[in-house]
């Protein structure tokens, strides 16, 4: 069964709103087919940039009452702090670099929504999210049919009850077919921009934003190539990023990349862009969707970041919570604290957080 809008006239539903064209179409379409429906943004940052922002849930209020919806504003700051930014710092004081957005996802929206829904005793949670979800003996999560839209990587992390209590509306469409509809029913600005950024970070500054949510100012350290001379000096390791290219303030006679970092002896590794390339991954922090357990060498393709083309490769769970991923060919600049997600065609397997080697 594709689990769509294909549901039972009396079911009720929470719109999760963010104040975006995405959001607002989803609650129009889920109100179409006849759910009865509340709309709920959550506060997640005091000061955020667009998302999450003060506009962004007038925006949402504004789209409810022209939906004839009831709009309410769910306090999840305190929760956001403790499982999404210190999660961040924590990561980038490990020298990872982590996606923010999928811990939102993880442990901040479909967690508190999901228990107000049964709270309310709702039935279904709504979003707009390009991806689809549909039953065969366990619930499946897969993509999106808009390539360019698709978003089943970063909701790798959802549970089967969340999946069972998930309506995605959108995963069918195009997003030109979303601001087309915008557009039709006047719900919302067609041609508002999407945020690009994180939230909490202004002007993508994380370096900064580190700095000064935790008040201790980064460490310089050494700059080393991938044989241990030193190159130079750095302004802190968690202003690096894998595969960085610029910024460095070294001079070389040939382009330079941040292929290492090691917070224990405060050094960032540069190397050439062949250096970049490994074959092999460990990822932990799993969630497995499509199965209980990938037991033996299984043949996938592996998202590695967000909107990166898959490769292919062979799978295997190795233990409870780590999973081993070998591809066919070497692949750049994989990067701890990045998420591979796994797919068999357009059907999310499941994914994990990367490990340093």
């Amino acid at each position: 069964m594709n689990k769509g809008l294909v549901v039972n006239h009396s079911n009720k539903a929470i719109i999760a709103m963010s104040g975006g064209v995405d959001s607002a179409v989803a609650a129009s379409l889920a109100l179409e087919a006849g759910l009865d429906c509340i709309g709920i943004t959550l506060k997640l940052y005091a000061g955020g940039s667009r998302c999450c922002s003060l506009e962004d849930i007038n925006d949402a209020r504004l789209a409810a009452g022209r939906l004839g919806m009831p709009h309410y504003v769910m306090n999840a700051t305190e929760a956001f702090k403790d499982n999404v930014i210190e999660r961040f710092i924590a990561a980038y004081e490990n020298g990872d670099t982590p996606n923010p957005c999928i811990d939102c996802n993880r442990y901040i929206k479909w967690p508190c929504i999901l228990h107000r829904m049964q709270e309310i005793a709702f039935d279904y949670i709504v979003t707009g999210h390009y991806a689809r979800i549909i039953s065969a003996g366990r619930w499946l999560l897969k993509k999106g049919i808009d390539p360019h839209k698709d978003q089943s990587y970063v909701l790798y992390m959802l549970t089967q009850e969340e999946l069972a209590h998930t309506i995605l509306p959108l995963g069918g469409m195009t997003k030109e077919e979303t601001r087309e509809v915008a557009h039709t029913k006047g719900i919302i600005n067609p041609a508002k921009e999407e945020s690009q950024d994180i939230c909490f970070v202004p002007d993508n500054d994380y370096g900064s934003f580190i700095e000064g949510w935790t008040g201790k100012l980064f460490s310089e350290g050494t700059i080393i190539d991938t044989n241990g001379a030193v190159l130079g000096r750095h302004k802190g390791y968690q202003r690096y990023t894998i595969g960085q290219r610029k910024g460095l303030g070294i001079a070389a006679n040939t382009p330079l990349y941040v292929c290492g970092k090691d917070p224990v002896h405060n050094t960032v590794t540069l190397g050439s862009a062949g250096s970049l390339y490994t074959q092999k991954l460990l990822a932990g922090n799993i969630n497995l969707i499509a199965c209980e357990t990938i037991p033996s060498p299984t043949r996938l393709t592996a998202a590695t970041r967000y909107q990166a083309k898959e490769a292919a490769c062979t799978v295997q769970q190795i233990d409870e919570d780590t999973l081993e991923v070998r591809f066919d060919e070497p692949q750049r600049a994989i990067t701890p604290g990045q998420s591979v997600v796994l797919y068999d065609g357009d059907i999310v397997v499941g994914g994990g957080i990367i490990n340093h080697e």
